[in-house]
């Protein structure tokens, strides 16, 4: 069990936009495996390889309705739907803070498993927002960016006032 440390808001790595995974090989397997062991560290739902300081298009969720995490490689949207829905987001990289986040309710994602094989799924409501939340990680889009400008400079408050009384 390796437990990764975890990026944390504001680091520039958190705005790059990772690179495809070309090698589907032992230490792609590793990096899963530590992602998966630092997102239960942490008791979160859903991180990226970007999250521990890699700039690679890996993303593992652990939703409470899957029956095991899932594991996906160079992950994209394919199609989206027009209606949109709210949900709570935060981030393992910012933690002790949330917000409400409007994104499209349905989706489908074009994925690689470990050994390579494409895959597509279907998702709407919250796994269709996870999907979305850390799609954009790996784009370098910080999930906050969602948010109107007010509301992100309350969050960014809100989250440096948490930060200032943990030390």
């Amino acid at each position: 069990m390796t437990i990764r440390q975890i990026v944390k808001y504001p680091d520039q790595v958190l705005r790059e936009k990772a690179a495809p995974v070309a090698n589907f090989d032992a230490p792609l397997r590793a990096l899963a495996t530590d992602l998966l062991d630092t997102l239960r560290s942490v008791k979160g739902l859903g991180i990226t390889a970007p999250h521990i300081g890699v700039l690679q298009r890996v993303v593992v969720l652990e939703l409470p309705d899957a029956p095991e995490p899932q594991t996906y490689i160079n992950p994209e949207i394919i199609w989206i739907s027009d209606n949109t829905a709210r949900h709570e987001e935060g981030s393992i990289s910012m933690s002790g803070v949330s917000e409400q986040v409007e994104r499209p309710a349905q989706l489908h994602v074009r994925y690689q498993d470990l050994d390579g094989e494409t895959h597509i799924e279907a998702a709407n409501g919250f796994r269709a927002a996870c999907h979305q939340h850390e799609l954009d990680q790996l784009n370098g889009t910080f999930w906050i960016q969602k948010l109107s400008n007010l509301r992100r400079n309350r969050l960014i408050a809100r989250y440096e006032k948490l930060q200032r009384n943990r030390n």
